[in-house]
Order: structure tokens, then C-alpha cells, then sequence
């Protein structure tokens, strides 16, 4: 049905959510994410994205002949306990493939669950389209036959970001601030490896990490950073811990640039505001100004569908998830996961953003990156805000997919066909 037509307002519906018309030779896909809580405008936004996405496939005559999908919801609320019920709950509807996993908690559940399901219930398989958890052990020391990704991995982002870094001489003294959890000490590793073998001139300033979500008041960090004489703070600080960063450095008057994975994202530019102009830059996959007509075109078309602020455009990538799975369903004629796994390995397309690849060593998948600025919309390189903040993204550096690479210690475990 057309995308104008649907309420997507009820989108926060724990089960059961449905695009396609229910029948019984759809193709199912689990949409596993936080649809409550704190997190659901993060789930919610994918959702839309998504449905925008499958809508498009089926109005082009679905997969195999005419086969239409269907998205059928589970909130998990970013617990890996609820997302194990819901893998339950995926297993007994012989749902197929799996898309979402936002945290590397729930990433992770869904990989260990699907290594174990898939042994023991061959004929009740299901294959995980990651576009969400970024940590750097699932394409590498936890990989699996079952789990493709479609975001770059931690590593991989702060790769692209040191090759840009490298080049400003302006910068001397970097900061590293981030969450106490397993991103906040990955990327902290990563920029300290990769800045002292790119640039060993920079001095690495600082290193902290807070409790995720506890901190309200981020002025003894603020003060920290002044002291340090840092130029520029790197961080993978997300939700209210960026934003709150940025502000109490905006009270402050603190001189610095802001690297971060996560300013591209719901609610971000709106939660900091003015504070984040000229200041925030972000490593991501795509953002609404890329001077590109072909990405122009796709999303002046997907605002029209969806021209609320909260369903603005963010999660680029499912695009790519989605593009791969209907390659591989026809390349294998089939919706089986193996034989659509099998399919998908080293698939390789020209994307709207240059040419894409789905390693077949690791089932990473290998795309351009971009690093963009936080500014004031409107002007020619940042015509598009983002949720009507009247704050854009402008491009500062596109990188190919060279230029995130990374190699993977990926020894993969193959079923037999």
C-alpha cells in the first residue's frame, strides 16, 4: 500500500506491525529494535525507513515473480533478553531474515542465537541483516555465516576519520571522551592506535569515560578538556551525553572541533541546537546535502512520503541491507538463508553513494564514508536542516570505500550447502 496512505503513527506496536498485505507467500522479515522506552524514536525512525524501503520493492513487483515482503515488528527494547524472546518468537512464525540489532548487546544476541538455532533446526533457519551494531568483533574474532553488516564498524569509522584527520596540521592535542561500555573503550582504542601511527606529532591529551546516560552536568569534563589545551575532542558519545557534551562546551566558550560517530541521528541536532554549529563534525555512510543528484533525487522522493520532522531520513544504509537481500534472493531463486547467504557473499553494486561490496571473508560490507560538518541550514552545501532545527550537515571530505578499509581476522565457519 502506498506509503502516503499509512498511519505510521502506530508504529510503536510491539508485534505485528505489517506492510504487505498478509498472504501466505510473503516474505517475512523480523524488524528487531526499541520501539518503547527511551530509544523508541530511534526504532521508530528505522521502521519508517524501512517500510518506505519494502513499499518501494513491492510496488516494483516484490521478489521471485511477484513475492511481496512483509515487516513483522518486535520491540525489544534494547535488552537482550527481550530480543532473545523475540528470536523465539521468530523461530515459531518461520520468519526467514532478521533486520536491525541497534547495540552491540543485542547484535550480539541475535548472532549467538542464530549460530545455535541454525545448527539444531536446519529446516527453521534465519539469516541477521545488521545495519545498527558496529562492534568490530563481529566481523572479525565473533563472526558468522548467518550475519551480514551494512553500517561500517567502529574501527572502520574511526579509520576514515584519522586518514581526514591526518591531513589538518592544525591539529596538535586531541581529547578522547566517550561511555563506559564496550564502544566507549573501542573507540578510545582505536583513535589512540591509529592517530600515533598516522600523525605521531599529536599529543593525546585526555582520556575519559563516563557512566552511559548518568552524567547530567558535563562541566568538570568541559574543564578537563580546557586545561588539557586540546583543539579537538573525538568522541562516540550518543543521545543526551553528545548533546549535553556540546552544550556545557558552548557555556563555556571551550574552542574545540567535535568528532564524533553519532551527530547524524534523531533528535541530535535538535537536542544541541546552536551549540553545535561550526563545532560538530560526524563520520557516517550519507547525510541530506551530498552534493549528488541520484541521492537528491531519493530523498527529496522519501520526504515527500514522509515529511514529518521525526521521520527525517538517517538510517541511509538499510537501503543497502535491503538491496542486497533482494540480489541475493534472486541470484539464489529462493528465500532460503543458506542458499540466500551463499548468494550474498562478494555481492558488489554501483550504490547512488559509488560502488559497494559485501566481503566474503567477514560479510562486512565495504562502502564510501562521508565526514560532515554541523552548521546553519540554508546556505548552497547545507540546503536541507534536519528535523526543522534549522541545523544542516554540509560535506567536508567524501572517502571511498578504500578508505575505510580495515582487514579481518575473520576465520569463518561455513555450513555445508
Amino acid at each position: 500500500m502506498p506509503m502516503t496512505s499509512m498511519k505510521l503513527a502506530g508504529f510503536a506496536v510491539a508485534v505485528g506491525f505489517a506492510v504487505a498485505a498478509h498472504a501466505a507467500d510473503t516474505v517475512k522479515i523480523a524488524f528487531v529494535d526499541p520501539l518503547s522506552g527511551s530509544m523508541a524514536n530511534i526504532g521508530e525512525n528505522e521502521l519508517a525507513t524501512l517500510t518506505y524501503l519494502v513499499n518501494q520493492i513491492n510496488d516494483r513487483g516484490g521478489v521471485l515473480g511477484g513475492r511481496k515482503f512483509e515487516i513483522v515488528s518486535f520491540d525489544n527494547k534494547l535488552s537482550p533478553q527481550e530480543t532473545l524472546a523475540a528470536m523465539k518468537n521468530v523461530h515459531d512464525r518461520k520468519i526467514p531474515f532478521v533486520i536491525g540489532g541497534n547495540g552491540s548487546s543485542v547484535g550480539g544476541a541475535i548472532i549467538e542465537e542464530l549460530d545455535k538455532n541454525n545448527v539444531r533446526n536446519p529446516d527453521n533457519r534465519a539469516l541477521y541483516l545488521n545495519f545498527a551494531s558496529i562492534d568490530p568483533d563481529f566481523t572479525n574474532s565473533k563472526c558468522s555465516f548467518w550475519h551480514f553488516r551494512f553500517d561500517a564498524h567502529s574501527d572502520m569509522k574511526m579509520q576514515a576519520l584519522t586518514n581526514y584527520l591526518k591531513e589538518d596540521s592544525r591539529i596538535k592535542k586531541v581529547y578522547i571522551i566517550g561511555q563506559d561500555y564496550s564502544f566507549g573503550h573501542q573507540v578510545s582504542r582505536a583513535a589512540k592506535e591509529m592517530l600515533k601511527a598516522k600523525r605521531p606529532d599529536i599529543q593525546i591529551v585526555g582520556d575519559d569515560l563516563h557512566p552511559i546516560g548518568k552524567v547530567k552536568d558535563f562541566q568538570p569534563y568541559v574543564t578537563k578538556i580546557r586545561a588539557s589545551g586540546a583543539d579537538t575532542v573525538i568522541t562516540g558519545n550518543w543521545g543526551n551525553d553528545l548533546s549535553l557534551l556540546v552544550k556545557a562546551g558552548k557555556e563555556s566558550n571551550l574552542d574545540v572541533k567535535y568528532y564524533t560517530y553519532n551527530a547524524y541521528g534523531p533528535g541530535t541536532a535538535t537536542a544541541i541546537g546552536t551549540a553545535g554549529a561550526d563545532k560538530v563534525n560526524v563520520v557516517a555512510e550519507w547525510h541530506n546535502n551530498l552534493a549528488n543528484p541520484k541521492t537528491e533525487k531519493f530523498y527529496a522522493d522519501y520526504r515527500k512520503a514522509l515529511p514529518a520532522p521525526k521521520d527525517e531520513l538517517y538510517y541511509y544504509r538499510i537501503r543497502y541491507a535491503m538491496d542486497a537481500l533482494v540480489a541475493g534472493i534472486e541470484k539464489a531463486k529462493s528465500i532460503d538463508p543458506l542458499k540466500v547467504a551463499s548468494a550474498m557473499e562478494d555481492l558488489s553494486w554501483d550504490s547512488d553513494m559509488g560502488r559497494v561490496t559485501l566481503r566474503r571473508d567477514d560479510h562486512q560490507l565495504q562502502m564510501p564514508m562521508v565526514i560532515a560538518r554541523m552548521t546553519n541550514a540554508g546556505s548552497p552545501k547545507a540546503k536541507n536542516d534536519v528535523e526543522g532545527s534549522g541545523l544542516g550537515f554540509e560535506t567536508k571530505v567524501l572517502l571511498s570505500a578504500d578508505q575505510s578499509m580495515l582487514p579481518t581476522s575473520c576465520q569463518m565457519k561455513r555450513p555445508e550447502k
